[in-house]
């Protein structure tokens, strides 16, 4: 059955885990926007579960702008960038700047603090071992001196922390506003990589370990610590670009 308690967690209902199951299930099958996906009796078959449930998490993936339903044809997979995608923000985001960084961070804040939080009640050994991982091979990407391996950590870390939290509107939001940080930016993910990159390993470490301890209120504030400093950093690289005199 899908609709089951979690012991940690609480209760999910059925079509919330069938809505994860069915976005795993379009990445399985390399589904591309535009692409027909199977009929409900098809996706209940394989989901285990009744064509009801599966009704109802193609409505949350419709409103989320992940599944498309035409009347008559069946269920497509629409855009990949979902309700809260750049496209649809663009012409709603006023000129980047210090007070538009401070409502991404925010908005990242909120997001973030509540994934760890349920990260700490609901991961697995297997994803507590990603995520801890994945601040490994940030951290070797600072000692190292590579960047790049930097800024896969420090996206996989996060994205992997919303996963665990099981919670597929969550997911959604933390990828989407990751993406529209990068996007809107003055200087991209050079903050994080630059003067925070040695604080964030710290901090991503005080993360990993709140959640392996199930400590949900120590991961929030750890998570809240590690934002702050990272806005702190991203304003100081926007003054530094703003207002230094031309070379």
């Amino acid at each position: 059955m899908i609709d089951t308690p979690r012991a940690a967690g609480g209760y999910r209902p059925g079509y919330e885990v069938a809505a994860e199951q069915l976005l795993e299930l379009i990445a399985r099958l390399g589904l591309q926007p535009g692409d027909r996906m199977p009929t409900e009796n098809e996706l209940a078959r394989q989901l285990g579960t009744s064509r009801t449930v599966v009704r109802e998490a193609v409505k949350i993936l419709s409103a989320l702008g992940r599944v498309r339903a035409q009347k008559g044809r069946g269920l497509y997979v629409a855009d990949d960038e979902g309700m809260l995608g750049a496209g649809r923000w663009a012409s709603f985001l006023p000129p980047t700047g210090p007070d538009h960084v401070n409502m991404l961070f925010e908005y990242r804040r909120a997001q973030e603090m509540e994934t760890s939080r349920l990260a700490a009640r609901r991961a697995t050994p297997g994803e507590l071992g990603a995520i801890q991982r994945a601040a490994d091979l940030c951290r070797h990407g600072f000692d190292t001196g590579r960047e790049e391996l930097f800024n896969e950590g420090d996206d996989a870390f996060h994205t992997l922390i919303a996963e665990a939290s099981h919670n597929v509107f969550l997911q959604i939001a933390v990828k989407e506003a990751r993406r529209l940080q990068a996007r809107s930016s003055l200087v991209g993910l050079r903050g994080s990589a630059g003067g925070h990159a040695a604080k964030a390993v710290e901090e991503h470490d005080a993360i990993c370990e709140a959640i392996r301890a199930g400590d949900p209120e120590a991961a929030a504030e750890a998570t809240a610590a590690h934002i702050d400093k990272a806005f702190d950093d991203y304003l100081g690289e926007i003054r530094q670009h703003t207002f230094s005199p031309p070379v």
